[in-house]
């Protein structure tokens, strides 16, 4: 399969991956361990957001940095969430593709190289690669509420996506930086990419059980979060023109 060029030593990662992270103190280091792993023998870097964890994510973190050279650290100085923490890493990456997963492990990190390979080799218009969960590993309700949203998501934003809520995505990073930002834009990328002019494409991707800590949302905090990000998501499509690109003359 494509892989990204490889780079000298000194220079910046080909790949950059963000992981979110809110008191994960349990789950973290166990991933950075798998993402090292997935993406050995490519040019990478991992940057973990730390969004003001109360426990010990930071240190227990901090504590794999010799291990791991790869591994950076951000971390906020006020919670502000999961949309916000992915762009705060975004914004620090190096990179030009960007992979982003889930910190509580549930994401499999063997599943990356996979979604960068698919970008790597479709056409340049191609900006995103996302993943679908096949056998979710979550409760009956979190799966029938999901079901749910993306249908009527993509009944109404027509964004080709049956998973948007799958945080195992690789992009180009110049892409993402086009879009305009809001809070809980990480379940919209793909609508926004199609809106900005690129082409998304999906891929089958495995899922795991949480092993260790609890789920920080709950499907009511969600559907009213969506009402309101799908009317302004709505509204952004209504307002876009799209020139079919630019030549200089």
């Amino acid at each position: 399969m494509a892989k990204t060029p490889a780079k000298t030593a000194d220079s910046a990662p080909d790949i950059s991956v963000v992981v979110p992270v809110f008191d994960e103190e349990g789950a973290a280091p166990a991933l950075a361990r798998e993402i090292a792993a997935a993406f050995a023998g490519r040019n990478f870097e991992m940057v973990f957001v730390d969004d003001k964890s109360r426990d010990g994510t930071v240190a227990a973190l901090s504590a794999l940095k010799t291990e791991l050279p790869q591994l950076r650290i951000l971390k906020h100085r006020a919670n502000s969430g999961q949309s916000r923490a992915i762009r705060t890493g975004i914004l620090g990456a190096r990179g030009d593709i960007i992979v982003t997963l889930d910190g509580d492990g549930q994401n499999d990190p063997a599943d990356g190289p996979k979604l960068v390979d698919a970008l790597v080799a479709g056409p340049p218009e191609l900006a995103l690669v996302g993943g679908e969960r096949v056998k979710r590993q979550d409760s009956q309700a979190k799966k029938i509420a999901s079901k749910f949203g993306n249908g009527v998501r993509k009944r109404l934003l027509k964004d080709t996506a049956n998973d948007t809520g799958c945080g195992l995505k690789a992009f180009r990073r110049e892409a993402f930086l086009r879009l305009p930002y809001f809070d809980h834009i990480h379940r919209y990328i793909p609508a926004l990419m199609i809106r900005e002019g690129y082409q998304v494409d999906f891929r089958a991707v495995n899922h795991r059980h949480r092993q260790t800590g609890a789920s920080k949302y709950t499907n009511f905090g969600r559907l009213m979060a969506s009402v309101s990000d799908l009317l302004g998501v709505m509204w952004l499509q209504t307002r876009a023109r799209n020139p079919g690109g630019a030549d200089e003359v």
